[in-house]
């Protein structure tokens, strides 16, 4: 009963209201996109996932800048809705959709092939999409579906587009990963859904780490291309990442989330800040928090050894037999 009476006290519900205030106003990052003057006028974007949460808004902020923006998406009712959102909000109607299934390397391959022979140039690359908390599946190609979607299929798509992108040059690639990535573990019979612990988001962490690991690697094959590749963590965000878990799970996210965590568009900063800012111009290979800053990631993406078999591994897997 004491417990109770503390919390029903109304000097617990004010110190809980002035905590989660004083919470969203740090949670601000030093860079504010909309103070940032950057043009984009004549370039051209792809945003995966940005049919909705972080990817959405980093399609818009794109937009506002003048970019051609092509939203990379699986879901062609919901890839409408945002398009005819972004084109509405930002004036511009040069945003096009694009459909593709990340999970399915096929799918990949197909929308590459139609964007190398559409598009005369493309400046950036932002791989938003993932998913997190599925349960085991594998996919027709025999690869984890978690794997196959957050990791495998960004990867693929990277590398297809590579081309149009050293040819664009100066040109900048974004990888969405997580500080998650903390808690990951790298054993490659995890591709294959082998050895794995379906657990809350176990899975997810693994595949965020395996982001950081390739793109440090990519970023050191690229050099002197000028095209630039860093991954981004963009903080704790109120996204429809979590749908695939239990409801009770997501309710208590939800209700804490409200208080203490940031929007969508909040978490879109960090990958614009990468992937339009002048500071940014040149840095490649690194990893960025949530506020913009650069930070070390964990000791097992830092292992220049591990990063050459993964990438090599990697290859190998999305290769066309």
């Amino acid at each position: 009963m004491v417990l109770l009476d503390i919390l029903c006290h109304p000097l617990w519900a004010l110190s809980t209201a002035v905590l989660a205030l004083v919470v969203r106003l740090q949670r601000r990052g030093r860079w504010d996109p909309l103070a940032c003057t950057v043009r984009l006028n004549g370039k051209t974007a792809i945003v995966t996932g940005a049919n909705t949460g972080i990817g959405k808004f980093i399609a818009m902020d794109f937009a506002r800048r003048g970019a051609r923006v092509i939203l990379a998406c699986r879901s062609e009712a919901r890839g409408m809705g945002a398009l005819n959102e972004i084109r509405e909000k930002t004036g511009n109607s040069d945003v096009h959709l694009r459909l593709v299934d990340l999970s399915s390397l096929d799918s990949v391959r197909a929308f590459a092939q139609r964007i190398v022979e559409e598009e005369n140039a493309l400046h950036i690359l932002v791989n938003n999409a993932a998913v997190s908390g599925l349960p085991r599946q594998i996919t027709k190609e025999g690869f984890e579906m978690s794997f196959a979607t957050n990791h495998l299929g960004p990867f693929l798509l990277t590398n297809l587009l590579l081309d149009l992108m050293k040819r664009s040059a100066p040109a900048r690639i974004v990888t969405l990963s997580s500080v998650n990535h903390m808690k990951g573990q790298v054993d490659f019979s995890h591709f294959h859904g082998e050895n794995l612990t379906y657990h809350m988001d176990n899975v997810y962490n693994h595949t965020k780490l395996h982001n950081i690991i390739c793109t440090n690697e990519l970023a050191h094959r690229l050099e002197g291309t000028g095209v630039t590749a860093n991954s981004v963590h963009p903080g704790i965000v109120m996204t429809e990442v979590l749908r695939s878990y239990p409801f009770r799970i997501r309710f208590v996210f939800n209700i804490i989330g409200f208080f203490f965590f940031k929007s969508p568009e909040e978490g879109a900063v960090s990958s614009l800040y990468c992937a339009v800012a002048e500071e940014t111009e040149g840095i490649t290979g690194k990893y960025f928090d949530s506020d913009c800053s650069l930070v070390l990631p964990s000791a097992l993406a830092r292992d220049t050894a591990l990063a050459v078999k993964d990438f090599e591994l990697c290859e190998r897997l999305t290769s066309k037999l």
